[in-house]
Parts: C-alpha cells; structure tokens; sequence
C-alpha cells in the first residue's frame, strides 16, 4: 500500500509517499481501501507539533482522521460489515493512504447517492458541529455568533443550527458573504470593529458563541455575551483558557450521528462543500492551503 509518513515535526514539506505493508485488522477492526480522505485544520497542527499535549503523536506517523471506502477484511467479531461495504468514519490508521484500518464502531454506511469525496468531508465536520451546538445548548428563537462559518466545520454548523431555528451571524472574509447567505447565516466580516458590526444586527448581544476559526475573536466574544464565558466553546484557540472559555477537544465519534448526517447530505438537506481535490501524493500542498487558513468547505485527497 502507499501512505503519507512524516518522521519528523515541520512545515508541509516533511509530507511524502511511501509503500508500506498493508495493515491487518484486530478484534473489532476492519481494513479498508480509501477511496477519499478529508484533509482536516487539527491534521497540520499536530503535523507542526503543536498539539503533543492533546494527541501525542508516535513518529513515523501517517496523517488524517476521516475517510470513505471500501470494506477488504473484516477482523475477529466483526458482524455488521463484510468486504464491499461501502462505508464512511475515522481511521485508527491515518486515512493519508491507499488503505487503512478502522474501529468497526467508528463506522457509518455510505449511502448511494454520496460522492465519494462527499462522504469523506463528512466524518470530523458534521460530529465536531452536531457536538458543539449540543454542548452549548442552541435552542429555537436563539442567536449564534459563529466565528469560521465558512470553514468546514462552520459551513455544517450554520446549516445544522439553522436547522434548529437559529439565527446565525457568521464571520468570514468578504469573498464568502454570498456563500454564507446561500447556507442560511447572516455575514459579517471578522477583525477590528467586529463588537460593533454585530451589535448592529444585534444591539443585546448574542445567546451563544462558536469559535471554529481560533483567530483571535473570544476577546470580543465574550463582550458580546455580556461579559461571560458562559456558553462559548472554542475548538480552536489555544489561549481559551486563560480567557476562561471551554475549549472543545471532542469525545468518541458517533456512528449513528454520521450516518444520520450522512442521509441527510445525501437527500440535499445538508450542504456539503468541497474547496478542492487533490491527489494523494500532493498532501504537502493540501497542507500548505489548510494552513493559510482561507478555505471554503472542506479539501479532500483521492488515492
């Protein structure tokens, strides 16, 4: 098989191909061929090094969380899925690889309709959305402040929180006000003078905030929310706890969410944004682009 190893903390460059020998399944695992796998902000964060206190990171190392594929072997106890499966989740391998191992219960079925770089933006963006807005209790009639609406992430938890009967005030650059307004958020452009935009369209604050961006915005955050911390989680900014604001590391992912999010893209209810596609071998430069922090949607590797 060919993966993406680094053996060393660094910038994209410490990306490239190798051939490995294929993985063989545990109790409870099955082994799958990638079809696609979803390129993710944490992936280049801990590549640099920077999360070791979180995800303590075992060097040589294959990048990537979440993947679609197809199901070669199942191991000792595996019921539920047989080779051909089509199926969508996280790897316990790293999905930067023509094949990867996967906890059977960290897997969902892809439905047919799902392209299969569709189905592999879906895993990390649509479990991180659904928990968060979860964790911070969002309710019909309420307002969210949701910084990187525009992101992976962002682009699902705008849609999932409309969903719910929220408004949501999405801060992005200009280039992706109309994209923001097509998932149902109002936008307003992030930095200097951004206490002020918001409180233009919301002159008593906002009921809840989502920082997925990790850009600086909690200062302000916080003085739209009145002065509290309360019900403003980060899963992005590193200075969250000086500041006093949860940060969300996540728990287990949820099959039966993933493949509930997974229907629900797959009949159009659920918007799925691919910025853009590129080979595997080319992961050094999906890095590259993740990490100037700009993205549209979610990028995606094809082996």
């Amino acid at each position: 098989m060919e993966a993406i190893v680094y053996e060393e903390f660094g910038g994209p460059g410490v990306l490239h191909l190798e051939r490995l020998d294929p993985p063989r399944p545990g109790p409870g695992q099955v082994r799958v061929a990638v079809r696609a796998a979803g390129v993710n902000p944490l992936d280049h964060k801990i590549r640099n090094g920077w999360m070791e206190g979180a995800f303590p990171t075992l060097l040589p190392a294959t990048p990537g969380a979440e993947f679609a594929g197809v199901v070669l072997e199942a191991g000792e106890g595996v019921t539920e899925f047989v080779p051909g499966d089509e199926v969508l989740g996280w790897s316990a391998t790293g999905s930067y690889a023509t094949e990867a191992l996967a906890e059977a219960a960290s897997l969902a079925r892809k439905p047919a309709g799902l392209s299969w770089e569709e189905a592999a933006a879906l895993p990390v963006a649509t479990d991180t959305a659904s928990r968060v807005l979860d964790e911070l209790a969002l309710a019909e009639g309420e307002t969210l402040l949701l910084h990187g609406a525009g992101g992976g992430v962002g682009s699902v938890a705008v849609q999932l929180a409309v969903a719910r009967g929220a408004t949501v005030i999405g801060t992005a650059s200009p280039a992706n006000h109309d994209y923001l307004r097509v998932l149902g958020a109002v936008p307003v452009a992030y930095g200097d003078g951004l206490v002020e935009r918001v409180r233009e369209l919301v002159p008593e604050g906002v009921d809840a905030v989502f920082d997925a961006s990790g850009r600086g915005a909690l200062p302000a955050s916080i003085e739209l929310r009145g002065g509290t911390t309360d019900r403003i989680v980060t899963i992005a900014d590193g200075d969250a706890a000086e500041l006093g604001v949860a940060f969300s590391s996540g728990g287990g992912p949820s099959a039966d969410r993933l493949g509930a999010n997974a229907r629900l893209a797959e009949t159009g209810e659920l918007r799925v944004e691919i910025a853009q596609v590129f080979p595997l071998a080319d992961a050094a430069s999906a890095h590259a682009l993740s990490e100037g922090g700009h993205v549209r949607g979610k990028l995606v590797l094809l082996p």
